[in-house]
């Protein structure tokens, strides 16, 4: 019996296109694909899919997931290096748990995944915004000033435990990355030792192109960490994503108290994504989720051009999301409870920034969630919001 209890993260509320959500449009879901998958698992597994599971992760998704890897990385993953988690979240704060003692350093991208915040303040960690300078259209890691800051922080007595980044369709902007500042990047890495977590967890959903080549796949040892997660290519209530390491990494995160506990991460999921994935399922539904997402950034992007009246809106390659510059003078804040009046919503820039001050004039809108004509409605809303507000 249902008594009115949430189901779901995100309900939807009578007329309000909330574009602060990055998540996947129900209709894209792989009900019917996930339901053969899960009788192929248990034909194939029969009790083990219910037993506990092996520490790290069944070995079928294992060896999947390092396959896959040298398909859309090009990029010789080995799978007793994969650990398969509850999700990048989870990743991350197994990462955590393993890099971290409370008090440490970490540096950051700016702007950056709001998410990551909380679970670093969970380990007590202080959370630094990593220098930047313009790259082209992009704002990105000064790598020689941060190995400054790098070095002065230690000097101070203090530890420098990583370097949290997603580079690439990153979360908020959808940009990546430079190729130049990829290698100069890991090189930091290996020469001061301080890890890179890499959060790659957009990385098949590029709409032009190719992806940038991985900076794990770039990097010797444990220099780069890296995140995965099937949350935005499959769904995210699998509850599935991994870590991709050296193999004497997992064999660290596979000690962990709570690990050893409980044995594998939903395990019996993982096994029907091993299923899923074996019997090209995965590959197909990518390509046709990839498809719709492209038609509704493109809904997105024309409907903003046309509205606001600025043909410069950049159409991002990869990712869910687009990350407006307001108006000069106008402020995200200021300009929230008016779009919500309007029927529509967003993420205020200042979300995405340790300092929770900076990007006050950009906003996050997502285009995930949403058809193609709600989406062109959500523009002309947020339009109207935005006269309203200048």
């Amino acid at each position: 019996m249902n008594r009115g209890l949430p189901i779901t993260q995100y309900e939807p509320q009578d007329g309000l296109l909330d574009l602060s959500w990055g998540q996947p449009r129900p209709s894209l879901l792989p009900t019917d694909a996930w339901l053969a998958a899960t009788e192929s698992a248990l034909t194939a597994y029969g009790w083990r899919m219910f037993a506990y599971g092996s520490d790290a992760g069944p070995g079928p998704l294992r060896e999947w997931i390092a396959d896959h890897l040298g398909q859309t990385d090009r990029y010789a993953a080995t799978p007793s290096g994969i650990f398969v988690t509850g999700g990048a979240s989870h990743a991350l704060t197994l990462i955590c748990t393993v890099l971290t003692r409370p008090g440490d350093v970490v540096f950051v991208d700016s702007p950056t995944y709001h998410l990551a915040f909380p679970i670093f303040a969970d380990h007590g960690l202080d959370v630094i915004g990593a220098p930047v300078e313009r790259d082209g259209d992009i704002d990105a890691i000064d790598v020689p000033a941060l190995e400054t800051l790098i070095s002065a922080t230690r000097q101070q007595g203090r530890r420098v435990s990583m370097i949290y980044i997603v580079p690439t369709f990153g979360n908020p902007t959808s940009r990546s990355l430079p190729e130049t500042r990829r290698h100069d990047l890991v090189e930091l890495a290996e020469r001061t030792g301080v890890t890179i977590v890499e959060d790659d967890t957009y990385r098949e959903l590029v709409y032009e192109g190719q992806a940038p080549a991985s900076l794990r796949s770039q990097a010797r040892g444990d220099a780069v960490v890296r995140i995965g997660s099937f949350a935005k290519t499959v769904a995210p209530g699998i509850r599935l994503g991994w870590i991709d390491a050296s193999p004497e990494f997992v064999e660290r995160v596979s000690r962990l108290g709570y690990v050893h506990s409980g044995g594998g991460v939903n395990h019996a999921a993982a096994l029907t994504m091993a299923a899923f994935g074996a019997s090209g399922g995965y590959d197909a539904h990518v390509a046709a989720v990839r498809g719709e997402y492209a038609r509704q950034r493109d809904a997105l992007i024309s409907a903003l051009r046309t509205t606001l009246a600025d043909p410069t809106i950049p159409s991002p390659a990869g990712g869910w999301f687009v990350w407006l510059a307001l108006p000069p003078g106008l402020r995200a804040a200021d300009l929230h409870p008016v779009a919500e009046k309007h029927g529509v919503s967003f993420v205020d820039g200042t979300a995405f920034y340790p300092d929770h001050e900076s990007g006050y004039d950009r906003i996050r809108l997502s285009f995930s969630l949403f058809t193609p004509s709600e989406l062109a409605e959500a523009a002309q809303r947020l339009a109207s919001a935005i006269r309203a507000s200048t």
